[in-house]
């Protein structure tokens, strides 16, 4: 079984990191151009992020999400700073000089109408507190930390439901796709 591709960027074969940045600068750009302002933007914003990437490969863990996710939230949470930095400067400087934000692109695939389905329906299969800690986490973007602040909960607790979550949601999410076509999803997203 080949080394899962974060691990050996982690530890800077080139190769691997070619191979990255071939393998998901589609989804990073998709993501950095739905929420920049402008084309050069979403650059700057791409290039920050696979920096975020590199750094922080070694923190990737096959057993709790797909590379794909683990670089998808490293996007996302890159890109949400990047929003909230754009929101203090406007705030100081008045109007801002770029150009309006593109307008969020609303064309749904049939395929990606089908896994939010499924996501949905495998994540209303977890436990009530497992959905809160999700939700809070991948949809709102808030650390671990904030959450415990948010709904009272030991931060330990947060985590253990965070990680129990996300192990049961894949498990479901494998379930689906093994009886949709008899093949079931890989830690890296694909199919065996």
């Amino acid at each position: 079984m080949e080394e899962p591709l974060l691990q050996r960027v982690a530890v800077g074969d080139q190769e691997a990191v070619r191979a990255c940045l071939d393998r998901f600068g589609g989804l990073v750009w998709s993501l950095a151009r739905r929420m920049t302002p402008t084309h050069a933007e979403a650059e700057d914003a791409v290039q920050e992020i696979f920096v975020e990437v590199w750094k922080n490969a070694y923190r990737y863990d096959a057993s709790v999400a797909s590379e794909t996710a683990f670089i998808a939230m490293i996007a996302r949470r890159r890109l949400i700073d990047r929003r909230r930095r754009a929101g203090r400067q406007l705030d100081k400087n008045g109007l801002p000089e770029s150009e309006p934000p593109a307008a969020p692109s609303v064309e749904i695939t049939a395929d990606e109408r089908e896994a939010a389905g499924a996501a949905m329906s495998a994540m209303s299969r977890l436990s009530d507190e497992q959905q809160r800690v999700l939700r809070l986490s991948l949809v709102q973007g808030l650390s671990h930390e904030r959450i415990a602040g948010a709904t009272g909960l030991p931060l330990g607790t947060v985590k253990t439901h965070a990680r129990r979550g996300l192990i049961r949601l894949r498990e479901l999410l494998n379930a689906a796709k093994k009886d949709g076509n008899g093949a079931p999803i890989t830690s890296e997203g694909g199919a065996v």
